[in-house]
């Protein structure tokens, strides 16, 4: 993301203070980051805070009519920033935006630009639930223009428990790099998208298990990625940490049999399916029930294979349909990968250098050679795994 630029509009709610966060991130990574306050902002957080996180000023109705800035504030502002992000967005914000008016420089500002907007909202759950309200974001949300986050449920910083929680920093941050990306091209809507992530577990006993290093974290960067794009996605998931994500349709299991399960139900439904997920090979011949004393572990270990899940897809897959996997590989990576695409009737493989250093299980990065049926390859250089989500549809969405 370094070099681009993002304009954070904050307005007047306690989640304001959780906006720091989003700032501080994009800083970090070496993004140019300006914010505009409300005055209802400033009496949450300083514009102070946010030109320190920044690292320039912050700007507020106060330097809208100012006449130092030469050329108009809000069309300098409007026609700097590649993605608009609006947290929190109140109802009043909300409305303002909605029938188009423009009295501070948050809204003047939001007239003037011509680049994707990124709404998230937070209020109290009596609030958002309000049909004045709930009118308001479905008629913006009309608008391709806005992309929206939806607000979670929780307990609230007026102790109701409801809907009306704003979205967590990282996931503000992960739909602006999303943006960034695909400059608010939604190539995914009205597609279903089906991902399988993580690594299964073969029991031997409740104690005991086979599996692997797989924490997810590609199949979630996928799933972000495919719902950024306006796809409807569900996301097939082990249990092996938290790989819920908010308004995504989510099944979580344990073994492999749960994984083909859970993948042969939902695949009749998806244009398109990437199955991410580390499966295990082979499981423990028998199961036993009660945890076994150590001295009663066997010398050697009797395994049986487990079915392969991506190949029974690659038989049941339809013409409209695309399959996509991928490949965990060491040494010769393209090879295997290609063996694995034709056997399996693939559309697209992700072959994965795993013995590379940020690269593979566990890993905020990745990297991998991409493969088509046609045999053609593009190298992907290491980037975040959301970047690599990205430059996986557009691979595939090419043929």
């Amino acid at each position: 993301m370094k070099g681009t630029r993002v304009l954070i509009g904050v307005s007047g709610g306690i989640a304001a203070y959780k906006v720091c966060e989003v700032v501080s991130t994009l800083a970090k990574s070496g993004v140019e980051v300006r914010a505009i306050l409300t005055d209802a902002a400033q009496e949450f957080v300083t514009p102070l805070t946010f030109a320190t996180l920044c690292r320039q000023a912050a700007f507020t109705d106060k330097d809208f009519w100012e006449a130092s800035h030469g050329r108009p504030l809000h069309i300098q502002l409007a026609e700097w920033a590649s993605v608009f992000a609006i947290a929190p967005l109140t109802a009043n914000s909300l409305a303002k935006l909605a029938g188009g008016f423009a009295d501070n420089l948050l809204t003047n500002t939001v007239l003037a630009s011509q680049c994707p907007i990124l709404l998230v909202p937070a209020m109290n759950t009596d609030m958002w639930e309000q049909p004045a309200v709930q009118r308001n974001w479905r008629d913006i949300l009309t608008d391709g223009r806005y992309h929206g986050m939806s607000p979670g449920a929780g307990l609230l910083a007026c102790d109701r428990v409801g809907a009306g929680r704003m979205a967590e920093p990282s996931e503000i941050v992960a739909h602006i790099e999303s943006l960034l990306y695909t400059k608010g091209d939604r190539d995914l809507a009205g597609k279903r998208v089906l991902i399988g992530a993580g690594g299964t577990r073969e029991h031997l006993d409740p104690v005991r298990f086979i599996g692997n290093p797989s924490t997810g974290k590609m199949g979630i960067a996928l799933a972000r990625a495919a719902q950024h794009r306006g796809a409807t996605v569900t996301l097939v998931h082990s249990i092996s940490g938290d790989l819920s994500l908010p308004g995504v349709r989510s099944i979580a299991l344990t073994s492999a049999a749960e994984m083909r399960q859970g993948m042969l139900e939902c695949f009749p439904d998806a244009d398109l399916t990437v199955m991410a997920a580390a499966v295990a090979d082979v499981k423990p011949t028998e199961y036993h029930s009660q945890k076994l004393p150590k001295r009663s572990l066997p010398d050697a270990l009797a395994l049986t294979a487990v079915p392969d899940i991506v190949a029974e897809l690659g038989t049941l897959k339809q013409p409209h349909q695309k399959l996509i996997g991928f490949a965990a590989q060491t040494g010769d990576i393209v090879k295997p990968a290609w063996e694995k695409l034709r056997a399996k009737k693939l559309d697209v493989i992700a072959a994965n250098p795993i013995d590379k250093i940020a690269s593979g299980f566990g890993s905020n990065t990745n990297q991998a050679i991409l493969i088509n049926a046609a045999g053609k390859q593009v190298e992907i250089a290491p980037c975040s795994k959301l970047e690599m989500a990205h430059r996986l549809f557009d691979f595939a969405l090419e043929g």
